[in-house]
């Protein structure tokens, strides 16, 4: 037999059994890989389209959605009866599950009632464009409140700012921004207070004058101001104050009695008249009556 093809022949051999080892090796490792594993889902409440603050939730708003199980929120809702009935106090989005801090307790009241913690009032305030910041309050913002009246018993004008940090519940019936951001041009402000706030608020907008400041809402600082009179608005200087003494009122001094001359000048001189009896000559005072010698006076 020629050399050659034998040769070829045990190339070709070799070649097969190094081919057929590397598929072997292949198979075996695929047969050994792990099977995948079955996921775990669950069934949560989920929204079927954008749930804004304030509206009650109706059997339309909801539906079912799988989610795995390992993430599923924590205090999602499992049944949609779970969540019927019940006001909205934070915005959720379509397909976001419905959680328990998002929405109040059944029977909690519709509109802004729900979103007031417990302890806290709602008061509203009537604006005009200047009042409410040109119109830029929206929801969600942090305004200071400012007074502008005449204190009892004072001549002069002040400002001072009552609260501060106050944040903004709704403006007019609206109480979260629209999708664009734009400003809500309202005569009404919800503020949410403290009660002993809403004692301030009521009684500042009964006895003078309301102006909101709008202020960046992560800065929480609280600055005492002393308030700003009128005469320092336009530098109108104070007269001198005069001590206690020149305050004092003083003595009316009393009449001065009068003179001897005077009251002589002011009695009237009485008539006289001459008498000649024979050799002697005498004056007599007429409505005067004469006095003898001993002190007594004459018939």
């Amino acid at each position: 037999m020629d050399r050659r093809f034998l040769t070829v022949v045990s190339l070709s051999l070799l070649f097969a059994l190094v081919v057929a080892g590397v598929f072997y090796q292949m198979v075996a490792g695929a047969a050994k890989a792990p099977k995948p594993q079955k996921i775990d889902m669950r069934e949560v409440v989920v929204a079927a389209r954008a749930l804004p603050v304030g509206i009650t939730i109706k059997p339309a708003d909801v539906k079912l959605a799988k989610v795995p199980a390992s993430q599923v929120p924590p205090g999602v809702f499992t049944r949609a009866e779970e969540v019927f009935d019940r006001p909205v106090i934070s915005s959720i989005l379509p397909d976001e599950p419905i959680r328990e801090g998002r929405v109040a307790a059944r029977g909690s009241g519709v509109g802004l009632a729900p979103v007031i913690p417990p302890g806290m009032r709602a008061v509203a305030v009537r604006v005009n464009e200047v009042v409410g910041v040109a119109g830029f309050v929206l929801p969600g913002m942090r305004v200071d409140v400012l007074v502008t009246g005449r204190p009892p018993n004072q001549a002069d004008t002040v400002t001072t700012t009552v609260l501060q940090n106050i944040l903004v519940l709704s403006a007019g019936h609206q109480i979260e921004p629209d999708a664009r951001g734009n400003a809500i041009n309202t005569p009404v402000v919800t503020l949410l207070v403290t009660p002993e706030q809403a004692e301030i608020l009521t009684l500042a907008g009964n006895e003078g004058r309301i102006q909101l400041v709008l202020r960046n809402a992560s800065d929480q600082s609280v600055e005492k101001t002393p308030g700003r009179l009128l005469t320092e608005l336009y530098n109108v200087r104070k007269p001198p104050a005069e001590p206690a003494a020149a305050r004092a009122p003083r003595p009316r001094p009393e009449p001065a009695a009068p003179k001897a001359e005077t009251v002589a000048a002011a009695v009237p001189a009485p008539e006289q008249v001459v008498v000649i009896r024979g050799s002697q000559r005498s004056v007599e005072l007429i409505g005067v009556k004469p006095v003898e010698p001993g002190g007594k006076e004459q018939p």
